[in-house]
């Protein structure tokens, strides 16, 4: 029998300024997987792995614009591609950087 989860399943700390009552794993996907994969713990990884499934969450966080460089250092060992073919990679190449010269 599988295992039943809920958004409270997840860390606190993951949706301190979205009404957890508003989240649903399948209409908030990408919203749930950016924030575990940029500030969970490993049990909340465990859960969106077990939850969405690698391949889902590879495909996702492909996509997305911004990650963090430990967690596209993370998500580019685990599913063994290289960062440039992330999005957030070819985005932050791109981009001036004003600060950092």
């Amino acid at each position: 029998m599988a295992a039943v989860h809920s958004i409270s399943h997840l860390s606190e700390h993951l949706f301190w300024d979205v009404n957890k009552a508003d989240l649903h794993f399948e209409k908030s996907k990408e919203f749930i997987i950016h924030r575990v994969l940029e500030y969970g713990l490993m049990e909340d990884w465990e859960l969106i792995k077990e939850i969405y499934g690698l391949e889902t969450i590879k495909q996702i966080s492909l996509q997305f614009r911004e990650l963090d460089a430990v967690t596209l250092s993370f998500l580019s060992a685990i599913f063994k591609i290289d960062k440039k073919e992330f999005r957030c990679y070819t985005n932050k190449t791109s981009m001036p950087s004003f600060w950092n010269s």
